[in-house]
């Protein structure tokens, strides 16, 4: 048996290979390699999303039937048509409704039993994207950050600023922006207490060409650290960010794996054909 094969088994091959290298050229014995990995598994661990046998009814309509999935860090697009169940799967991670039954956790705290926890360490940006009209951007900013405790509020909200783009509207009020601007502010709402944990729901709706070029590379260089978790019905935006995609259909997962793996298995069909041979029955 290969000398690696135990550090393989502890991570993906290519941090293995690279940390493997790293332990021959250096002499750092592989003991310290294998506890490096550890640290770093725990760290992603922490990070995930957990949902399991998750389920939601109202009245006699199951919303969310049974559905299971994991996420790690980088973005996952998670897609389906009006109605399938997505935003209503959104809210049960976010605290915001409880399920019927199933569990959902994040970074390792139960969404029903630990939700402060939860709270502190997810962003989200819903779909209706409420908004305190009558507040200047950077005003909201400041509230925002006031009920977080955010350590150095003013420094922070000049990084979030800049990172969304809203530096030329941050002395406006919100109801004088335009939506897509709006959006950028929710998107800034969210991001602002550094959650582990990122949850957009059609977070480009309203932008202009020139801005989803922007937050679409946002969302790309988030997910290098976080995990984010993005609903959205355009699929030329989930071919641009998304390394891992759910469709989820009448409540139901119909399709859960990586972009690449779900093209192929689909005969190289687009994200598009895919979804529509998958959701339109």
């Amino acid at each position: 048996m290969p000398r690696n094969d135990v550090v393989e088994d502890a991570c993906p091959t290519p941090v293995t290979t690279t940390l493997l290298l790293l332990s021959g050229r250096t002499g750092i014995p592989k003991s310290h390699v294998l506890s490096q990995i550890s640290n770093l598994k725990s760290i992603f661990t922490a990070m995930s999303i957990s949902v399991e046998a998750l389920t939601k009814v109202y009245g006699v309509q199951k919303a969310v039937d049974g559905i299971s999935f994991t996420a790690q860090p980088g973005v996952l697009g998670f897609l389906g048509p009006n109605g399938a169940g997505k935003s209503t799967t959104m809210k049960i991670l976010t605290g915001f409704i409880p399920q019927t039954s199933g569990t959902a956790s994040v970074c390792g705290f139960d969404v029903v039993k630990q939700p402060l926890e939860v709270k502190r360490r997810i962003g989200y940006l819903p779909e209706s994207n409420p908004l305190y009209t009558d507040m200047y951007v950077k005003e909201s900013l400041g509230f925002v950050a006031g009920i977080h405790k955010i350590h150095e509020p003013a420094k922070r909200i000049a990084d979030i600023i800049e990172q969304t783009g809203l530096g030329p509207e941050q002395h406006k009020k919100i109801g004088q922006l335009s939506k897509g601007y709006r959006q950028r502010v929710g998107l800034a709402q969210a991001m602002l207490h550094n959650p582990e944990v990122l949850i957009l729901d059609e977070p480009t709706s309203g932008l202009d060409p020139n801005q989803l070029i922007g937050i679409r590379q946002l969302i790309l260089d988030l997910g290098k650290t976080k995990t984010i978790v993005l609903s959205t019905h355009i699929m030329q935006e989930v071919e641009a960010v998304c390394s891992q995609v759910i469709i989820i259909n009448k409540g139901t997962i119909v399709a859960n794996d990586s972009l690449q793996q779900l093209r192929k298995n689909n005969g190289g069909k687009s994200l598009e054909e895919v979804f529509i041979s998958l959701t339109n029955n």
